[in-house]
């Protein structure tokens, strides 16, 4: 399996750096070479993998504005087969620099395919917002994976995430494809929960995953400790979860986890 995924809602809090970090980290403990791209300027996913983004010299601000090597940029994580493009905190007016700067939505593409050839999986982890970073994101990308909160508002926005990976197939990227619709933080107890999950399958049938990503205080503890679920806590049911997660992406990509 050779992709690009980004993992994209413009809506906040839905669990999107949460997924980018733990699917990447159970994909590289499963023994499949992962890049994650961190293009929030936030630089949650690279905090949320033990990178401080103070001591970072080279992100992926100097690879897109810079035009710095992006082979410069990335870095080893604790996991072997998982690397990481950390983010920086100046990357919040990357947008504005971008403006003009020709073909300025295939930016992040043009430095991708430098390292493309080198992984099996590459994620990006956008912005919670549809500018110029999440489009540079989707212009670069195979696929687009969309978390949505179980909770009040879970639909909210979602036309407009649509209607821009529409306008990203029509105009910049026509191979672009919903990878997936995973639900998280999914409270069993609560009827809501149940209803929002019919609710989105009603709505995308077959491209929301059976895997669900249940509400966990082990998966909201991990990133303050710099750590993938995987590594904080084995055995919870946020990483069971993941792993979950990464056996049914690979099997619908007609692989089987090693």
């Amino acid at each position: 399996m050779k992709k690009v995924i980004s993992i994209a809602n413009q809506k906040g809090g839905v669990g999107k750096t949460t997924t980018a970090v733990n699917l990447g980290a159970c994909l590289g403990v499963s023994e499949i070479k992962t890049l994650i791209v961190d293009i929030d300027p936030q630089a949650n996913a690279t905090l949320g993998l033990g990178i401080n983004h103070k001591e970072v010299s080279t992100s992926i601000y100097e690879v897109l504005i810079n035009q710095a090597e992006i082979e410069n940029s990335i870095v080893k994580t604790e996991i072997p087969f998982l690397d990481l493009i950390p983010s920086a905190t100046r990357l919040v007016g990357a947008e504005v620099e971008f403006v003009e700067v020709p073909d300025r939505e295939s930016i992040l593409k043009k430095h991708i395919n430098k390292v493309k050839n080198e992984y099996e999986v590459i994620i990006i982890d956008c912005p919670p917002s549809l500018g110029l970073l999440t489009v540079n994101a989707l212009t670069a990308s195979d696929s687009v994976l969309i978390p949505i909160q179980c909770e009040y508002f879970a639909m909210e926005g979602l036309a407009q995430l649509l209607n821009t990976i529409r306008l990203v197939q029509k105009s910049l990227n026509r191979n672009l494809q919903i990878e997936g619709v995973l639900l998280t933080m999914f409270d069993s107890r609560l009827k809501l929960s149940h209803e929002v999950a019919e609710q989105l399958k009603s709505h995308f049938g077959d491209r929301v995953y059976d895997t669900i990503i249940r509400r966990n205080v082990r998966l909201g503890e991990a990133p303050s400790f710099g750590k993938p679920i995987i590594l904080y806590d084995a055995n919870s049911m946020g990483a069971q979860d993941y792993l979950k997660l990464v056996g049914e992406i690979l099997e619908r990509n007609g692989q089987k986890i090693r």
